[in-house]
């Protein structure tokens, strides 16, 4: 049963924006996916519907649990994540020339999906519980690098699973800084990334895979191929140029439903949105997107403990990662690393861990006075 201290303190605008940005992400799959003629069929937006009804009830099931119960088990999680990492490498299904998922027969997922929940649980509580309060030198840097970072990164580079392995990498970065480090270490790391840059990214060039060469040659100049390797940029921005300032209307895309637009129910879901609701339902839906980012910061800032904090801002750290670079894929501002928009983009292993993601902020929230106990 629910404390009813929980429905009290409970942030229902929060969640209604998390529902509402899930609905329109149904609506905009239906709208992609939807047959041109009667002889065809979409479930695409009825699985995403199921997907939705079911992180609904893992959603209300995580923020009644007290979330020192999570930091308390977070080193156990981590392990168990990087385990199923190590599974996924040893036996898990290929699919679009990568190796992310476990099929367990009745369902697959994406082990990666839920390790950066993990990874934002055990930051946090390593952060928390550091004794001394000062800023990090290099010994403790390079401690919670070979400790908490390095092997499931590299686990992650070999499905191979760039974006997520950069995501991963934005938020340690993110939740260290947060923390603080010491000027000389921070000034002494910049300045050797500058000078390793053009031999790193040589190493890193030669281990990538042909079509994530691609996807970064295309990025630089979209126009060199226009009809190969730029193809889902090209087409990606012609879907938002046509919406216009008001957009074509609900169902009367076309870059969706006649295929033009590859990845259009999932990566670049944003960009039949925008054709079908144009400049102002872009505007509309950034700013649920940024009041969702707000109440994590405002639930992070009025935390009841350093436990909370870096809770919810790992895992705002994290779901900004998500936007920003989705949207910035599907506007050609940056390579097409196959980063979802959380919420909308059509995939269960996403969905869900995004609504458990999503879920903490409201368990810290709701905790945020010290007389609930």
């Amino acid at each position: 049963m629910i404390d009813r201290r929980i429905l009290k303190g409970f942030d229902w605008s929060f969640l209604a924006a998390v529902i509402v940005l899930s609905m329109i992400g149904v609506l905009t799959i239906y709208s992609a996916t939807r047959p041109l003629l009667e002889t065809q069929q979409s479930s695409f937006y009825m699985r995403q519907l199921n997907w939705i009804m079911l992180s609904l009830v893992v959603f209300f099931v995580a923020v009644s649990i007290d979330y020192m119960w999570f930091i308390r088990s977070a080193y156990i999680l981590y392990l168990i994540g990087v385990l199923l990492l190590i599974v996924v490498l040893a036996a898990g299904r290929t699919g679009m020339g990568a190796q992310r998922w476990i099929d367990l027969g009745f369902l697959s997922f994406q082990p990666s999906e839920f390790f950066k929940i993990f990874f934002v649980l055990t930051m946090s509580r390593y952060l928390s519980r550091l004794e001394n309060g000062a800023d990090l030198g290099i010994k403790e840097l390079s401690k919670i690098l070979a400790g908490f970072f390095i092997l499931p990164a590299i686990l992650i580079l070999k499905q191979p699973d760039l974006g997520t392995m950069l995501m991963v990498l934005f938020i340690f970065i993110s939740m260290v800084l947060t923390y603080g480090i010491r000027k000389k270490l921070f000034i002494t790391v910049i300045a050797i990334g500058l000078i390793a840059l053009p031999f790193a990214g040589k190493f890193l060039w030669g281990g990538l895979k042909d079509y994530q060469k691609n996807r970064i040659i295309a990025f630089i100049d979209p126009q060199a191929d226009p009809q190969g390797i730029g193809y889902h940029i090209t087409q990606s921005k012609v879907s938002i140029g046509a919406g216009g300032f008001l957009g074509k209307g609900y169902t009367k895309g076309t870059q969706g439903p006649y295929r033009f637009l590859p990845e259009h129910h999932t990566d670049f879901v944003f960009s039949i949105f925008a054709e079908e609701w144009g400049f102002i339902g872009s505007v509309a839906l950034f700013l649920l997107y940024l009041f969702i980012i707000w109440k994590g910061f405002d639930t992070a800032r009025n935390a009841r403990d350093m436990e909370g904090t870096y809770l919810a801002l790992g895992v705002t750290y994290m779901f900004t990662f998500y936007f920003v670079v989705n949207i910035g894929m599907t506007v050609g501002l940056m390579p097409v690393v196959g980063i979802p928009l959380p919420l909308m983009s059509y995939g269960g292993t996403a969905l869900l861990s995004n609504f458990i993601a999503l879920s903490i902020i409201e368990n810290v929230r709701v905790r945020r006075f010290a007389s609930y106990y």
